[in-house]
C-alpha cells in the first residue's frame, strides 16, 4: 500500500482534452454540453467548447478522447474510511484506488465507524474526527479527494464540542444513530449546534447495520432534520414505503440512495422525487466498506440501475452522482463548468453492449467502460482495471 499521495507537477499545468464525442455536465438544468474540447489550467477548468475556438497553446498535457464521452468525476456521498487506503471491515488494501478505477474522484465520509476500538467518550470522539480530517487532507490515494473526519455524536456532547470541532476543520457529522444518540429531540439539538458552526449532518435511515446501531424511523429522521437523509433506501434494511414517502414529503433535505441498500426502495424513492419535482435532492453513495463488501463500481451501478429500471435518462442519472452532490455538499467539483476543479472521467460504451451509444447502453442496464480518470487536471489512471473494456479509448498524446 502506498503511503504518500502522488506528487503533482512542480510548475504551471495546462490540460487540453480534444476529440470529445459527448460532454455530460453533471448539471440537471443542462446535462449535455455542446463542444468537443475542454481546457484546464492549474487544476481548474478554463474553457469548454469547440477546439477551433479555444486557446490550446502551451498545453503541458494533451488527451485525445477519441470520440469517447467526458463526465465530471463521480462523487461517492457515503463511505466509511478508516486509516489510509485500508479497511478493517473487509481486511482489504487499496479499496480507494479501486474506486478510482470505477470513476470515483471524490468521497464523503459518513463516519469513521469501523475504526478498531472506536472511542465513545467525548474526548476520543473529537480526537478521532480531527485525526481523520487531518490525515485524509494530507493523504489522497491516487489523487482521490476524501472529505473525512465525521464524528458520531454521543449524549455527553455539548455545544462547545461542536464549536471546537468546527474550529479544528471538521465539516461533517457521521451518521446520526450509529452512536448513542438515537432519539429525535437530542439529535435535533445536536444537529442544530453542528449547523450553527457550519458542520453538515447525515442520519442513518432504516434498520440497524452494525452492532450498536439501531432502527431509525421516519419520526426520528424528520425531527432530527439533518442536511442529508442518509441511505433512505436502507443501509441495508429499508423503511416501509409509507415511511419513505413521509420523509420525502415531510422535509426538503437531501435524499441519499446507496448501493448497499434496498434497490426496490431506491427506485421507489426516485419515483417520488420525480413526481415532486425534487430530482435535485437525490444523491448517490455506496455505503462502503460495509458488511456486503467494497464495490469499486458501486456508483456506476447505481447510475445504471436508476436509468435502466427507474426510466431516468442516463445523462440525468449521472447528475445524481456528480452535480447534485457537489451542490448539496458545497464542493467545487462535480460539474463541468469554467472555474471548477478539473476532475473528469473519460468513458464509452462497453464493448459488445446492445446499446448504440454510451447513454443508450446505460439505459439498457450496462456499465460503461472507463478509459481514463483525471483529477485536478492531472491524468491519474488510464484504462480501468475494473470496468468492462470501452469501445473507444482515450490516448495520452502529450504529458
Amino acid at each position: 500500500m502506498a503511503h504518500d499521495a502522488p506528487s503533482g507537477p512542480s510548475g504551471p499545468t495546462k490540460l487540453v482534452i480534444l476529440n470529445i464525442g459527448l460532454i455530460l455536465s453533471g448539471d440537471l438544468e443542462k446535462p449535455i454540453l455542446d463542444g468537443d474540447a475542454i481546457v484546464a489550467e492549474n487544476g481548474r477548468i478554463t474553457a469548454i467548447g469547440r477546439l477551433k475556438d479555444l486557446d490550446t497553446e502551451g498545453a503541458t498535457t494533451t488527451v485525445d478522447a477519441n470520440g469517447a464521452a467526458v463526465t465530471p468525476g463521480l462523487i461517492d456521498s457515503h463511505v466509511h474510511p478508516v486509516a489510509g487506503d485500508w479497511t478493517p471491515r473487509q481486511s482489504q488494501l487499496n479499496w480507494i484506488d479501486s474506486f478510482l478505477h470505477g470513476g470515483v474522484t471524490t468521497m464523503i465520509s459518513a463516519g469513521e465507524v469501523h475504526y478498531p476500538g472506536r472511542p465513545r467518550d467525548v474526548v476520543g470522539v473529537k480526537a478521532l474526527a480531527i485525526t481523520a480530517q487531518r490525515t485524509f487532507s494530507a493523504f489522497r490515494p491516487g489523487g482521490v479527494k476524501i472529505h473525512a473526519g465525521a464524528p458520531v455524536i454521543e449524549h455527553e456532547m455539548v455545544e462547545e464540542d461542536f464549536k471546537e470541532l468546527a474550529a479544528a476543520g471538521v465539516k461533517l457529522l457521521g451518521e446520526v444513530g450509529l452512536g448513542g444518540v438515537k432519539d429525535g429531540p437530542t439529535a435535533r439539538k445536536m444537529v442544530g449546534w453542528a449547523r450553527k458552526y457550519g458542520i453538515q449532518s447525515t442520519i442513518h435511515t432504516g434498520g440497524p447495520s452494525i452492532p450498536g446501531s439501531g432502527l431509525i424511523d421516519k419520526d426520528v429522521v424528520l425531527e432530527a432534520d439533518t442536511d442529508v437523509v442518509g441511505h433512505i433506501n436502507g443501509g441495508h434494511t429499508a423503511l416501509p414505503d409509507s415511511q419513505i414517502r413521509c420523509i420525502c414529503e415531510g422535509c426538503k433535505r437531501g435524499l441519499e440512495l446507496v448501493h448497499n441498500g434496498n434497490e426496490r426502495s431506491a427506485l421507489y424513492t426516485l419515483r417520488i422525487a420525480r413526481e415532486m419535482g425534487d430530482l435535485h435532492r437525490v444523491i448517490l453513495g455506496t455505503d462502503a466498506p460495509a458488511g456486503s463488501g467494497v464495490q469499486p463500481l458501486g456508483i456506476l451501478r447505481m447510475v445504471s440501475l436508476l436509468s435502466s429500471l427507474g426510466d431516468l435518462p442516463a445523462e440525468q442519472a449521472f447528475c445524481l452522482a456528480t452535480g447534485n452532490t457537489a451542490r448539496m455538499r458545497a464542493l467545487d467539483c462535480g460539474i463541468i463548468e469554467v472555474g471548477r476543479s478539473a476532475d473528469f472521467v473519460i468513458m464509452d460504451t462497453a464493448q459488445h453492449s446492445a446499446g448504440k451509444n454510451l447513454l443508450e447502453s446505460i439505459q439498457l442496464g450496462d456499465l460503461p467502460g472507463i478509459g481514463m480518470t483525471i483529477i485536478d487536471g492531472i491524468v491519474r489512471t488510464e484504462r480501468s482495471r475494473n470496468t468492462p473494456p470501452a469501445t473507444r479509448v482515450p490516448v495520452l498524446v502529450k504529458s
